[in-house]
C-alpha cells in the first residue's frame, strides 16, 4: 500500500497501547459522581438554608430570581469551584452553530498595591457579555452590532470541566442579541417547556388533578457515533473537513453478516469507553448503557432519563468529553450522520415524554390504558400535534447530513407518521367507532424451558422503521441526526404538545359549556381528534415502497431535503404557533430560516471544494500513474508476444474511460459552481440540491470504479476495509 496508508495501519498497535488509563481514573462511581457539578447536595451543605430554598424555588417552581441570591450563590460557586483548582469562569451556552460556545476569565482582580484578590460578583454569575457579532444571527444584528448577553440559567447546575493543566467553572446560559432575540438553542426550549407544563397542568386539573403545580418534559437521547483510528483520520482530508468520507469503495466486509451488532466491545474501544464515562460520571452525566451497533466501527452511548434541558446540556458534554477522550486514546469520535456510504449511518434517538411535579409519568398507560382516560387525552394530543404540525418535526432534524441517511433503510424515512402498536390502535378505532374500549392485557410470553422465567409483555412491540414510535411509557423520536443539536426537536414537542393539549381542553370545556356530560365530553372529543387525525398513524413498515405510496394517499408530506422541510418556518400557521406559546417571535423565526439555508449552502461549499480538490491532486494522479504502469506493461507484452491480448488492452481501456469521465464530472462540478443564483438562500440551496450535489456524486462514481482498479500501493486514501475494520 502507499506509504501514507502503510504509516497509518503500522502505527496502530503502538497507538493503542500508548492509549493508557491515567493513573488513579478508575474509581468507584458513587464515590465520583457529580463531584464536579454545582448540585443540589454541594447548594444545600455550602448555602444558607434562606438562600438554598430561594434557589430552589427558581429552579423547579420557575419562580423569578431574587438579585441578592445571586450575590451568595456567586460567592459560594467561587469559594467551591476554587476549592476544584478553578482559576477561570465561563458562562457555557449554545448559539446557533449547534455546537457550544465558551469566553474564560479569570476569578482575579487587581488591587491598588499591585497585588489580586479574586472576586466572582452576583452580575458575572447572572449576566456575561460575549461579542454577538460572529455568530449566525440570520439578520438579526449586521456584523458590526456586536453586543450580546448571557443570561444564567439556575435550572441547569454548574459544572467544572478539568485539564491537567487547571479547571474551568462552566455557568450555564441563554444567549441573546442586544435587542433581546434569542440567539440560541437553550432560549426556545426553556420557552417551550414553560408552554407545555402550562397547558398540561391546565388539562390535568380539567381532568380532576388538581395537586399537580407543573409538568416537565423527560428526554432520554441515545448517541450513536463511529470509532476510527486517529492515523487513518489524519489521511483523509474529506474527513477532516467534513466529517464524512466523499470517496471510498465499499469494503467487501461491511455489516451484512450482523456480528458487529452488539458483539463483545473490542479492549481498545472499550478503554475509550469506560476512561469517557468516568470523566461523564464525574460531570454528573448519569450513561448507563454502551454497546456496539449495527455498522463496523459503530457504537452507542446512552444515559438515562432526565428533565429536557439538563438532558440536552449533557447530550452536548457527552460529545465533547468523548471527542477529547477518543484524542487521547489514539482515535478519532464521528459524529456525522453519515461518515461512510453502504453501511449505516449514525442518529440520535430521542426519548420523550412527560412527567407531573408528583414524579408520575403521565405517558405510561397503565395496566389498563383504554380505562385509563388521562392517558388517553394526553395521546390524542400528541397524535394531533403530530399530524397537524409534521412539516416542523421534519423541519427540527434537516440539516445536510442528515439527508444522507433519513430513509435509507437504516433510519426513519422523511415521511412522519406515528407508530401505536396493536393494542393503542385498538383503542382509537374503538374510540373512533363510538364504542367502549376493550380490555386489554398485556400477558407474558414462555420460551419452553423449565429453567427460563416467563418474560412480561410490554403493550407494544418496538418499530425500528418509525420516525415516532410509542416504546410502552414514551414515544421515540427516531429522525434526529447523531451531530444535530436536539433542543430544536425538542422545542417543536414541547410546543406542538400544547397547542393540543389547550385545543382539546378547550373542546372539553365548550362541550360541558353546552350541557354534556363530562365522560361524554370527553370521548366525543376524542373521537373526533382521532378521526381526524388517524391518518398519521401507521404500525407497518415504513422502508417499503407501497407506504410511500399510501402515505401520499393519506396526504402526509414527504419532504427528503433539508430545502424542501425549510419551507415550513414560512407558514403563516408557524409564525402563529410560535407566537402564541412566546417561543419565537417573528423575527426570530425569519432568522432560522436564513441561517438553516445558510448553514446548508456553506456547508455543501466546504464539500464541493474538498471533492474537487482530493480529485485533482491525489485520485487523478493516482489513476494516471497507474494508467501510466499499465501502458508500459501492455508495450513489454507487445515487444515480447507482437500484440497486445484483447482483455489486457480492455483493462486498459476502461481504465482510461474512467479517468476521462472523472475529468469531465471534475470541469462540470467546477462550471456549475459558477452558476449558482447565489442572492437568494432558498434559490441557492436548491440548485445545490438539484444539479450540484448530483455532478459531486458523479465524481465518486468514477473515484469509487478506479480505487477498484488501481493497484493497491499507488492509492493515496486509506480505504474503508482499513477504517472500519482496523482498529
Amino acid at each position: 500500500m502507499s506509504v501514507s496508508r502503510q504509516k497509518a495501519t503500522s502505527g496502530i498497535n503502538e497507538r493503542a497501547a500508548n492509549a493508557k488509563n491515567e493513573p488513579g481514573f478508575t474509581e468507584k462511581i458513587t464515590d465520583i459522581f457529580g463531584e464536579q457539578v454545582f448540585n443540589d447536595s454541594v447548594m444545600k451543605e455550602r448555602l444558607p438554608e434562606e438562600v438554598y430554598k430561594k434557589l430552589k424555588k427558581t429552579m423547579i417552581e420557575r419562580e423569578p430570581l431574587d438579585p441578592t441570591v445571586a450575590e451568595v450563590v456567586a460567592s459560594t460557586m467561587k469559594n467551591w469551584a476554587l476549592d476544584h483548582g478553578a482559576t477561570h469562569f465561563t458562562h457555557w451556552f449554545h448559539p446557533l452553530t449547534g455546537s457550544t460556545a465558551e469566553k474564560h476569565d479569570a476569578f482575579i482582580v487587581p488591587k491598588a498595591n499591585g497585588q489580586v484578590i479574586f472576586q466572582f460578583s452576583g452580575k458575572e454569575l447572572s449576566q456575561g457579555e460575549p461579542d454577538a457579532s460572529s455568530f449566525p444571527s440570520g439578520g438579526l444584528r449586521q456584523t458590526f452590532e456586536a453586543r450580546g448577553y448571557t443570561a444564567w440559567d439556575p435550572t441547569s447546575p454548574a459544572f467544572i470541566r478539568k485539564t491537567k493543566l487547571g479547571a474551568v467553572l462552566c455557568i450555564p446560559t441563554a444567549f441573546c442579541s442586544y435587542t433581546g432575540e434569542a440567539l440560541d438553542k437553550k432560549t426556545p426550549l426553556l420557552r417551550s417547556s414553560e408552554a407545555l407544563s402550562n397547558s398540561a397542568t391546565n388539562m390535568l386539573k380539567l381532568l380532576g388533578v388538581k395537586d399537580v403545580s407543573y409538568v416537565d418534559t423527560a428526554v432520554g437521547l441515545e448517541q450513536e457515533y463511529f470509532l476510527i483510528d486517529q492515523g487513518y483520520y489524519n489521511q483523509r482530508p474529506d474527513l477532516v473537513a467534513t466529517g464524512r468520507t466523499l470517496f471510498g469503495a465499499e469494503s467487501y466486509k461491511g455489516q451484512s453478516l450482523d456480528d458487529h451488532y452488539f458483539g463483545a466491545i473490542r479492549e481498545r474501544v472499550q478503554n475509550f469507553m469506560h476512561d469517557s464515562e468516568q470523566k461523564l460520571y464525574r460531570l454528573g452525566i448519569p450513561v448507563k448503557t454502551r454497546h456496539n451497533e449495527v455498522a463496523p466501527g459503530q457504537y452507542e452511548i446512552a444515559p438515562v432519563f432526565e428533565t429536557a434541558n439538563l438532558a440536552i446540556d449533557h447530550n452536548m458534554l457527552i460529545m465533547e468529553v468523548m471527542n477529547d477522550m477518543a484524542t487521547k486514546c489514539g482515535l478519532k469520535f464521528l459524529t456525522h450522520e453519515k461518515p461512510f456510504a453502504g453501511i449505516n449511518g449514525s442518529g440520535k434517538h430521542c426519548n420523550w415524554s412527560m412527567m407531573d411535579s408528583n414524579g408520575n409519568n403521565l405517558l405510561k398507560p397503565g395496566d389498563t390504558p383504554s380505562e385509563n382516560v388521562q392517558f388517553i387525552v394526553f395521546l390524542a394530543a400528541i397524535v394531533r400535534a403530530v399530524d397537524k404540525y409534521a412539516s416542523l418535526l421534519r423541519l427540527s432534524v434537516a440539516l445536510p447530513s442528515n439527508d444522507h441517511r433519513l430513509g435509507a433503510n437504516e433510519a426513519p424515512p422523511a415521511i412522519i407518521s406515528i407508530f401505536l402498536g396493536e393494542a393503542l390502535n385498538a383503542i382509537v378505532e374503538a374510540l373512533i367507532a363510538g364504542e367502549k374500549p376493550g380490555a386489554t392485557k398485556n400477558g407474558t410470553i414462555k420460551l419452553g424451558a423449565e429453567t427460563l422465567p416467563e418474560i412480561p409483555k410490554d403493550n407494544t412491540d418496538r418499530n425500528r422503521t418509525s420516525p415516532f414510535a410509542f416504546t410502552g411509557n414514551r414515544f421515540e423520536f427516531r429522525a434526529l441526526g447523531s451531530s444535530q443539536h436536539a433542543a430544536s426537536p425538542v422545542m417543536v414537542l414541547n410546543t406542538i404538545t400544547a397547542d393540543s393539549l389547550d385545543f382539546i381542553a378547550e373542546n372539553i370545556k365548550a362541550k360541558l359549556d353546552s350541557g354534556t356530560d363530562f365522560d361524554s365530553a370527553v370521548s366525543q372529543v376524542l373521537k373526533d381528534v382521532f378521526s381526524d387525525h388517524q391518518r398519521i398513524i401507521f404500525n407497518g413498515d415504513n422502508y417499503t415502497e407501497e407506504w410511500e405510496k399510501e402515505a401520499a394517499k393519506r396526504g402526509l408530506l414527504n419532504l427528503k431535503s433539508t430545502p424542501e422541510a425549510t419551507t415550513a418556518l414560512k407558514a403563516e400557521s408557524t409564525y402563529a404557533l410560535y407566537a402564541k406559546y412566546n417561543v419565537l417571535s417573528k423575527n426570530e423565526v425569519d432568522a432560522r430560516y436564513n441561517i438553516k439555508l445558510e448553514k446548508y449552502v456553506l456547508k455543501l461549499d466546504v464539500e464541493f471544494k474538498a471533492s474537487l480538490d482530493m480529485a485533482c491532486t491525489m485520485i487523478l494522479p493516482a489513476a494516471l500513474k497507474h494508467q501510466k504502469n499499465l501502458a508500459d506493461s501492455l508495450d513489454s507484452v507487445k515487444s515480447v508476444l507482437g500484440s497486445v491480448p484483447a482483455e489486457q488492452k480492455k483493462v486498459l481501456e476502461d481504465l482510461s474511460s474512467n479517468i476521462n469521465s472523472m475529468m469531465k464530472a471534475v470541469n462540470d462540478l467546477k462550471l456549475l459552481l459558477t452558476e449558482a443564483p447565489t442572492d437568494d438562500h432558498m434559490e441557492h440551496a436548491i440548485f445545490y440540491k438539484d444539479k450540484a450535489i448530483p455532478a459531486m456524486n458523479k465524481i465518486r462514481k468514477y473515484a469509487d470504479e478506479l480505487e477498484l482498479s488501481v493497484e493497491d500501493e499507488l492509492w493515496p486514501l486509506p480505504k474503508y476495509r482499513e477504517m472500519l475494520l482496523l482498529l
